[in-house]
C-alpha cells in the first residue's frame, strides 16, 4: 500500500507540540484532544454509533411490545385449553419469549461504539512513518514494526489445522503472511500432515506438530504458546482468510491495559448451498447486533477464530480452557471472571466457510450446543460465586441456555397431533383464529421483520434449519448431562462424506409421522366441513420437515455422483463447494456458543 494511502487511513498530521515528541513519528502529530478529531471520530469517541439505524430500533421496540402482549395472552387463565398441550406450549414459549426479550434488550444496546479517543490515538501511532517511507521502496507493509505505548510489540498469528484441504490452508497462510505489520505466522497442525509441513516451509511460515491431540484446538494453541513468546497472538481457523488490515483495526484497542481480547465477526463466503446459506444467515443477527450490544456490558465473547489476545491475559487464567470443545466461550468466561475486558467490532476482517453439508452442520451445532449446556449445568453464571457483574451474569446465562430454544420446536411439533388425534386443544375454543393469529404475529412476525431488516430479505433456509435442528440440541443436552465426550470436528475437514441420512433419522421419522397426521387431519376436517388451525399448523410443520428431507436427498445424490466421478474408490471425496472456495472477500449462542 502506498504511503499516501496509509496516511489517509490512519495517520493524522502532527501539530508542533514540544510536550509531545515521541521517540518515533518525526513530523507526525496524533490528535491531542477530541476537538482535533473529525465529527465522525468525535461521535465514535463519545460512544455514538453513527451507523445505528433508527428504523431497526423502532422495529425492536415494536417486537418487544409484541412479545409482552403475547406473553400476557398465553398466561391469561381464561385462554387456557387442555392441560397437556397447554403446558407444552407454555414450556416452549416461555423459553422463546425469555430469549427474545433478552435479545431485544441486547440489540437496543448495540449503539455503543468501543472505539474511543485512546483507540484512534493508538491507531495513529501504530507504525513509524519514517520506517514506512524508508520501506516503501525497500520493503513491504508486513515488515512495518508495530507499536503500542510507543514501544515495539511482537505479534504471533496462529493458524489451527486439523485435516482441512491443503489449498484451503495455503490460502489462509498466504493471507496471514500478508497482514500489515511485523509478525510471525505459525501453522499449528493437529492433523500431522507432511503436506502441511511442506506447505509451511514453502510459504515461509513456522510449523508446529504435537505428539498428542489432548485438549483439541485449545490444547493445540496452548502448546504453541509454550513456543511462541509474542506480546499478542491472533487465531484463525484454517478456512478463515484474514485481511491485510487486521492489526490496524484490532491492535490499538490494547492500549487499554485491561483489554484481554478483540473479537471480529465470522463472515462467510461460501453461501452457495441451502445448508450453508441457512447456517450462515442464522448467525447474521448475532454478529451484527447481539455481539455489539454485549460490548456495553463487557460480555462480548470469543468465537474461536478471527480474534487477537493479549498474552498476559491468557497466562493469567492458565491458558486457553481445555475441558470443553467450546473452548472459546469458556475462555472468555474465565477472563471476564478475572476482571479482564473484551471488545467486539462488527467489521469483517476475515472471510471463511460455514458448513455446507448436513453432516458438517450437525457436528458443528452439536459441539456448540454441548459447550453451552456444559456452562449451564456445571458453571451457572447466575451463581453468586461467579465474579461477574449482573449484566455479565445475564448475558452468559443467555449464552448457556440459548440452545434450549432449539429444543422448543420438538414440543410445538407435538401440539397439533394431540388435537387431531385426541381433540386436546392448547387454547380455549372461544378464542377466534383471527385473535390468536394477531397475538402470534406480534411475537413471531416482528422478529422475522428484524431478521428481514438484517439480511435484506426473508431467508426461509434459516426458518427451516431452526425448525428441524431439535434432535441435535436434544442430543447435546443429553451429552452435557451425562458428560459424554464430544469428538472434535472441523468445519470443512477433508475426507469422505457420509450420507446425510445417517444424521437425520429423527427428522425423517418425524416427517413421516406428521405427513400421516396431516392426512388424518384433512380427512377429519373434510368431514366437519371446516379447516382447523391444528391442520394448518401441522401441514406447515410437515412442509418444513419435507423440505429438509428433500435437501438431504439432493445432497445424497450429489455425493453419489461425486463418488462415481472419482478415479478410484480410495480417492478422497471433496464436495464441489470445497474445491471452489471464495477468495478473501466480504458468523451461536447466545446466539451461539
Amino acid at each position: 500500500m502506498a504511503v499516501s494511502e496509509f496516511e489517509r487511513l490512519v495517520i493524522t498530521p502532527r501539530r508542533s507540540d514540544p510536550a509531545d515528541r515521541g521517540p518515533r513519528h518525526p513530523g507526525v502529530q496524533a490528535p491531542t484532544s477530541p476537538a482535533d478529531l473529525s465529527p465522525q471520530l468525535r461521535d465514535a469517541s463519545a460512544g455514538v454509533n453513527v451507523g445505528q439505524s433508527p428504523s431497526l430500533m423502532m422495529i425492536v421496540l415494536l417486537a418487544t411490545l409484541g412479545i409482552v402482549a403475547y406473553t400476557f395472552f398465553l398466561l391469561n387463565p381464561s385462554n387456557m385449553g387442555d392441560m397437556l398441550p397447554y403446558s407444552m406450549v407454555i414450556a416452549a414459549e416461555s423459553v422463546l419469549v425469555l430469549q427474545a426479550l433478552l435479545a431485544m434488550w441486547t440489540i437496543l444496546s448495540s449503539g455503543y461504539n468501543p472505539r474511543n479517543f485512546a483507540f484512534y490515538h493508538a491507531q495513529d501511532r501504530l507504525h513509524d512513518v519514517s520506517e514506512i517511507i524508508r520501506e516503501a521502496t525497500e520493503g513491504s507493509p508486513q515488515d512495518w514494526t508495530l507499536y503500542l505505548h510507543d514501544k515495539p510489540v511482537v505479534v504471533d498469528v496462529f493458524i489451527t489445522t486439523y485435516g482441512e484441504p491443503i489449498e484451503t490452508i495455503r490460502r489462509t497462510v498466504t493471507a496471514a503472511l500478508a497482514i500489515r505489520g511485523r509478525h510471525r505466522v505459525w501453522v499449528l497442525d493437529d492433523g500431522r500432515s507432511d503436506d502441511v509441513r511442506e506447505l509451511a516451509g514453502e510459504l515461509g511460515a513456522r510449523y508446529v506438530r504435537r505428539l498428542s491431540s489432548n485438549g483439541a484446538k485449545a490444547g493445540n494453541i496452548n502448546h504453541a504458546l509454550s513456543l511462541a513468546k509474542g506480546d499478542y497472538f491472533a487465531i484463525f481457523d484454517a478456512d478463515f482468510v484474514p485481511r491485510p488490515n487486521f492489526f490496524v483495526e484490532t491492535l490499538p484497542f490494547f492500549v487499554d491495559d485491561h483489554v484481554a481480547f478483540v473479537q471480529t465477526p465470522q463472515t462467510y463466503g461460501n453461501l452457495n448451498t441451502l445448508i450453508s446459506r441457512g447456517a450462515g444467515y442464522m448467525q447474521a443477527v448475532f454478529y451484527r447486533f447481539i455481539q455489539p450490544g454485549r460490548n456495553r456490558f463487557n460480555a462480548a465473547f470469543c468465537v474461536g477464530t478471527n480474534v487477537i489476545f493479549r498474552r498476559t491475559a491468557i497466562d493469567d487464567i492458565g491458558g486457553m480452557y481445555t475441558d470443553s470443545k467450546s473452548e472459546d466461550v469458556w475462555t472468555s468466561l474465565m477472563l471476564h471472571e478475572r476482571g479482564w475486558r473484551s471488545v467486539y467490532i462488527p467489521k469483517t476482517l476475515a472471510v471463511g466457510d460455514t458448513p455446507e453439508t448436513i453432516e458438517a452442520y450437525t457436528k458443528q451445532q452439536l459441539r456448540w450446543a454441548t459447550g453451552g449446556f456444559e456452562i449451564m449445568l456445571t458453571h451457572n453464571p447466575l451463581s453468586p460465586r461467579r465474579q461477574l457483574t449482573m449484566d455479565q451474569r445475564l448475558q452468559y446465562a443467555v449464552t448457556a441456555t440459548h440452545y434450549l430454544a432449539g429444543i422448543c420446536p420438538l414440543l410445538l411439533l407435538m401440539v397439533p397431533p394431540l388435537e387431531i388425534y385426541f381433540d386436546l386443544i392448547p387454547m380455549n375454543l372461544s378464542i377466534s383464529t383471527g385473535t390468536w393469529l394477531l397475538y402470534y404475529a406480534g411475537f413471531y412476525v416482528l422478529q422475522i421483520a428484524i431478521a428481514f431488516f438484517t439480511l435484506g430479505s426473508f431467508r426461509w433456509e434459516v426458518l427451516m434449519l431452526a425448525s428441524v435442528s431439535f434432535p441435535i440440541y436434544t442430543r447435546a443436552l443429553w451429552n452435557a448431562i451425562t458428560r459424554k465426550e464430544q469428538r472434535w470436528h472441523v468445519t470443512g475437514q477433508a475426507g469422505k462424506a457420509s450420507s446425510p441420512f445417517n444424521f437425520i433419522i429423527p427428522q425423517v421419522l418425524f416427517f413421516a409421522f406428521l405427513a400421516l397426521t396431516t392426512a388424518v387431519g384433512a380427512w377429519k376436517d373434510w368431514g366437519n366441513g371446516s379447516l382447523s388451525l391444528a391442520l394448518a399448523w401441522n401441514a406447515t410443520n410437515t412442509v418444513i420437515l419435507g423440505a429438509f428431507c428433500i435437501t438431504a436427498l439432493k445432497e445424497s445424490h450429489d455425493l453419489s455422483a461425486a463418488a462415481r466421478r472419482a478415479p478410484s474408490a480410495d480417492q478422497t471425496i471433496e464436495p464441489r463447494a470445497r474445491r471452489l472456495q471464495p477468495a478473501a472477500a466480504p458468523s451461536s449462542t447466545g446466539g451461539a456458543a
